[in-house]
């Protein structure tokens, strides 16, 4: 890891040199010219693009399985294939390379073939969750001036065509394929079948991809409102999951556990689904993260290797000890997406008998690791250090100084993996990003030496249940259309389980009738938004306090209530 220089304190009016401006009809991501040659010089840009990444993977391990869903078995053979098959198909929808694709799938095979097909014929995918729904999904298209949709007919339940219908009405001509029953949308299954939309059917008919080009974009975990886009290259991600894969000790004989949703950044590189498959290994998709779902999967697939946040190592280890498979084979368990408490984190070895690597990153870029051969003080109390020598890393305080070494800061960082601008998001860029292109990344840090952070929390309006990050302004919007609502603010909470829960105060409208809190948690989930964000507690209140102006900061607002919270919980 370099030394960095201090970056220079950004003002929101200031431009972001050397940052590409992205807008709706391109998105790209760019770095300044002599970091980009100095890491091509250094081999972390490979020029490869997913594709021909895929291509290399089936001529090297054509028989062996790549990945096991349900009753579905893929080699890297018949992942080809199949993604080729995709890729015509979806071209000769009309698609046409550079157009965006939101996909929304859960943890199903066909995730893969659909996702190589977009790559294979130069489409981006926009990646959401399956817990998203209609307000999420519609901003995703927007944003993003999406052209298709791909997803799965129905998953736990909900019907996800019903979700497109709706989708529809606001995204006129807007292309649906859907995995399963496709009723009236385009069914994946014939994508590209009997030669349709394509007179040449070898490899070569497809587009070229340039690796330096944005492959995808994943979504923020949104301090302020709905998510960021975040626009990743073939070139910065490849490299990211690579050496993943190298620091978790993949080889071709590992198998990997996706027991998190596949699309989300820690179960796609870290060393996720993609390290695993760059390495010739087996991915193994569980449908939900449930020990009674995950447990006979690792017996059966001989699974050596799994990534999971700390709510859920919680409950791994709790039902551990009563459990009758065999989970021998599992020789790592990575815990990121929120701090992992070292009292927890000390019972991983002992209760599921295998090394613990913590993992702190973020879709933005930086990733952290514990090394499997740290000793075990530091897998345990810290989250890791960076995985390349050329992440540079910055802890700073209030003014953009320097803390002094093991004081607490904001860290800010750039890499050869860290990007350098959110899609189509000035403000936000001007916020987000110094001049020089450091991230700033809202979490508090602590650095050892050697690199070591310890996460201190976050800085910002930020509420992270279970490893879902979750904006507190887009749930007060959302609580504030509520005809009885007449202002609103959402707080964290500390919860032994889920890390932090969220708590909503609401003040009444005068003269309303004070609903109670389960109606209100049915308004805002009746809002089209996903299950977790829905607030856990709805406490009311009279009134928020004010400044002598009648304002008072959000931020401050906020810390006020959680600390008035935790206060009289301390006193029952």
């Amino acid at each position: 890891m370099t030394e960095a220089p201090r970056p220079d304190v950004a003002r929101p009016d200031m431009a972001l040199p050397d940052v590409a401006t992205p807008d709706a009809a391109a998105p790209r991501q760019t770095w300044p010219a002599d970091l980009a040659a100095r890491y091509r010089e250094k081999g972390y840009w490979r020029g490869e693009s997913f594709g021909t990444l895929l291509r290399r993977l089936a001529a090297e391990h054509g028989p062996r399985i790549a990945v096991v869903g349900g009753e579905t078995r893929l080699s890297y053979a018949d992942l080809l294939t199949a993604a080729e098959q995709a890729a015509r198909g979806y071209l000769a929808l009309g698609l046409q390379p550079g157009a965006r694709v939101v996909v929304q799938l859960p943890n199903i095979a066909g995730f893969f073939p659909s996702v190589f097909g977009l790559f294979l014929a130069g489409l981006i995918p926009v990646y959401a969750l399956p817990a998203h729904r209609r307000t999420e999904i519609a901003h995703f298209i927007a944003r993003s001036d999406a052209k298709a949709l791909v997803i799965a007919d129905s998953w736990e339940g909900f019907d996800y065509r019903a979700l497109a219908r709706e989708l529809r009405k606001e995204a006129a001509g807007l292309e649906v394929i859907v995995i399963g029953e496709a009723q009236e949308f385009t069914s994946f299954a014939d994508l590209g079948a009997s030669g349709e939309g394509a007179s040449d059917q070898d490899a070569g008919a497809l587009p070229e991809t340039d690796p330096s080009r944005v492959a995808f974009m994943q979504i923020s975990g949104g301090t302020t409102g709905l998510s960021k886009l975040i626009p990743r290259t073939h070139d910065d991600y490849i490299y990211s999951f690579r050496e993943s894969a190298v620091i978790c000790g993949l080889t071709p004989d590992s198998v990997y556990l996706c027991a998190l949703p596949v699309a989300h950044n820690f179960p796609m590189s870290s060393p996720g689904v993609f390290g695993a498959l760059s390495v010739g290994a087996k991915v193994v998709l569980s449908p939900n993260p449930a020990p009674a779902t995950a447990f006979p999967l690792i017996e059966a697939e001989r699974v050596t290797i799994t990534g999971l946040v700390p709510p859920l190592a919680l409950l791994w280890m709790q039902a551990a000890p009563g459990c009758t498979h065999d989970l021998s084979s599992l020789e790592v368990l990575g815990v990121g997406g929120a701090k992992f408490i070292p009292e927890a984190a000390a019972r991983v070895r002992p209760t599921l008998g295998c090394t613990l690597q913590q993992v702190f990153g973020m879709a933005e870029g930086l990733v952290n690791y514990t090394r499997l051969d740290d000793p075990e003080e530091i897998i345990i109390s810290t989250q890791g250090r960076p995985i390349s020598e050329d992440d540079e890393v910055l802890v700073l305080d209030d003014e953009g100084q320097p803390v002094a070494p093991g004081e607490a800061g904001y860290l800010h960082t750039r890499g050869p993996y860290t990007i350098r601008a959110y899609h189509n998001e000035p403000a936000a860029n001007a916020r987000s990003f110094t001049p020089d292109g450091f991230y700033r990344t809202g979490d508090m840090v602590k650095q050892l030496p050697g690199g070591y952070l310890v996460v201190q929390g976050r800085a910002g309006d930020h509420i992270n249940r279970a490893g879902e990050k979750i904006s507190a302004e887009e749930i007060e919007d959302h609580l504030l259309a509520h005809p009885a609502v007449f202002d609103a603010a959402v707080v964290s909470i500390p919860d032994a389980f889920l890390g932090e829960r969220s708590c909503a105060f609401v003040v009444v409208n005068p003269g309303a009738e004070r609903p109670k809190p389960a109606a209100v948690k049915a308004f805002v989930r009746g809002r089209g938004i996903a299950a977790f964000k829905v607030p856990d507690e709805v406490v009311f209140v009279t009134e928020f306090a004010t400044t002598a102006v009648g304002k008072i900061s959000r931020n401050k607002l906020r810390a006020e209530l959680r600390a008035r919270y935790l206060e009289e919980e301390a006193a029952k």
